[in-house]
């Protein structure tokens, strides 16, 4: 059965940012989980290359964020701008070489990020203005009240592998499944608030720190087991959430590639189900003929 939800009742905003720039730290060289040093491209700028449906780890990368990296420059609007953009919500390019161009939200981290088409993203320079069309903060599901969502645009939640069953459990398709003693960084933070880090997904990094993540995609749903993200991130056992890979490699030990967070409940109130399929990609494509 179709996911009934208040989407009627939900307000739209037009929130503004710009392109931030890459940024790097004046002692240049971090270091790996085994102490290794390492200097390379990391958070912030525009990334080529990478989209939803691409693998997520295997890069050269310091905190791979895919696409545009998005913020606004005063505090006030850029909160804003991480806490009232979600998944899925549209993206339009409005200064540069590339004004005109659309994209969407694929999840939060130090900025708002956002997948593009190559040729497009190509154009975009830092500074260059975007807007972001937010709705979806206060999204609930009626027929699911145990069910808390974060970060979701109601015309994602239409696309995505979801049904109300018929013993009123949430079913909800994932491309892979996440342990509990996966979950690094992020947790005690606000998850309408960057992401959820994943250890256990660096490749090339020894067999002893991999807990079987390594083939994650970006845009992948994921059920993280005994994860709390209601109000905030923490370890509960009982409860699941669900979310979506929006970054991707990272060498710093306790992080990874990681989800913003989508749903969260009590695990009782879920059916998840093994979909290698469940990712933004297929999502988004239905999104754009719906249109």
């Amino acid at each position: 059965m179709r996911v009934r939800t208040n989407a009627d009742r939900l307000v739209t905003q037009i929130l503004a940012g710009e392109v931030w720039p890459a940024l790097a730290d004046r002692h240049a060289y971090r270091v790996d989980a085994d102490g290794t040093p390492f200097l390379l491209p990391g958070m912030g700028g525009v990334t080529l290359g990478v989209h939803v449906g691409d693998p997520a780890t295997g890069y050269a990368t310091d905190h791979l964020e895919p696409g545009l990296s998005v913020r606004a420059a005063a505090p006030g609007p850029n909160m804003a701008l991480q806490f009232l953009s979600c998944v899925g919500n549209e993206v339009v390019v409005r200064s540069g070489p590339a004004a005109g161009s659309r994209g969407r939200v694929i999840g939060q981290h130090a900025y708002v990020l956002v997948d593009l088409p190559e040729a497009e993203l190509a154009r975009v320079g830092t500074g260059d203005r975007v807007t972001v069309t937010a709705t979806g903060q206060g999204l609930r599901l009626l027929d699911h009240p145990d069910v808390v969502v974060k970060n979701l645009d109601p015309a994602l939640l239409a696309a995505l592998p979801l049904r109300t069953r018929a013993d009123g459990r949430l079913e909800v398709g994932v491309a892979a499944r996440v342990p509990a003693n996966a979950v690094g960084a992020g947790a005690g933070m606000a998850s309408e608030f960057a992401n959820t880090d994943l250890m256990g997904a660096y490749t090339g990094q020894g067999d002893d720190l991999s807990l079987g993540l390594e083939s994650l995609r970006i845009g992948d749903l994921v059920v993280l087991a005994d994860q709390d993200h209601r109000y905030g991130r923490g370890h509960r056992p009982g409860f699941v959430t669900v979310g979506v890979i929006s970054t991707g490699h990272c060498r710093l030990f306790g992080h990874g590639p990681g989800p913003s967070t989508l749903l969260s409940g009590p695990a009782e109130a879920f059916a998840v189900v093994d979909d290698p399929d469940a990712n933004l990609a297929g999502a988004f494509a239905s999104m754009k003929e719906a249109q």
